[in-house]
């Protein structure tokens, strides 16, 4: 008999930014775990495109277009997720933007670029973190929190200062919900990219200079794809983590170790 655990039955998941890259891994594998999934996007069209292929995994799916950066579109977008699908179990929060390149130094950087970046990065997931944590809260079932950091937010990033700081944040913001959160049942947790290939990143990862200098100090000698960050996705909706909380996952094709 399988393991009845990572059997997602009856529970339900948001992912913000899920139309494409690792929100649209992580929402088909939810999907195909059994889970009812809605993914936020401001894309309409890779909306469409996503909600078409979570579909065809004969799931339940919603797809909304919500700015996370805007307090009133993450609210409703909440509301309008619970009233199509019920009560939220776990919410991803994923959606996030980088830096515009070429990247200038730090001490080159607007104020408008640092405000844009922070805005989507870190004040889209408190709007998203506090929507959910209320939720929960009130429903009085416990649930699953977790937020989609960065390598950057480990190591220097000389040229994306703001993302780094976005993505540390998110690392903090973690920590604190997870002590806070515990006495509802509410467990929260981070999950760490390293380079993963995805309509952000495409750009850089293929091109000469990271397949010379970056992919070689990837020990699995390939980029990460959305499709890698399903199993965790699972594994956080689940009951199986039911008693894991405040942690990191680090999924970078063991690139911060070598």
């Amino acid at each position: 008999m399988a393991y009845q655990a990572f059997d997602l039955t009856g529970k339900t998941a948001i992912i913000t930014g899920g139309n494409s890259g690792i929100g649209l891994g992580m929402a088909e594998a939810l999907a195909r775990a059994g889970a009812a999934v809605c993914i936020w996007g401001t894309n309409e069209d890779k909306n469409i495109h996503a909600l078409a292929r979570l579909h065809a995994t004969g799931a339940k799916a919603l797809a909304l277009r919500c700015d996370v950066s805007d307090e009133a579109a993450v609210d409703r977008a909440f509301a309008d997720t619970v009233s199509g699908l019920g009560g939220i179990d776990a919410c991803f929060v994923n959606a996030g933007v980088s830096g515009r390149g070429p990247s200038p130094s730090f001490a080159e950087m607007t104020t408008d670029e640092w405000h844009r970046v922070l805005k989507v990065n870190l004040d889209g997931a408190f709007f998203t973190l506090r929507a959910a944590s209320r939720h929960m809260i009130a429903r009085g079932e416990g649930g699953s929190l977790a937020v989609t950091a960065s390598l950057a937010a480990l190591e220097g990033a000389p040229l994306s200062a703001h993302y780094a700081a976005s993505k540390g944040a998110m690392l903090s913001v973690m920590r604190a919900l997870a002590v806070g959160l515990a006495r509802h049942r509410i467990r929260v947790n981070a999950i760490v990219p390293g380079w993963i290939d995805t309509p952000m990143t495409e750009k850089a990862v293929h091109g000469e200079a990271f397949k010379t200098r970056v992919l070689p100090r990837v020990p699995a000698r390939r980029w990460g794809t959305g499709d890698d960050f399903g199993g965790i996705a699972v594994y956080l909706t689940s009951d199986a983590s039911g008693y894991h909380t405040g942690d990191m996952f680090v999924i970078d094709g063991g690139y911060a170790i070598f």
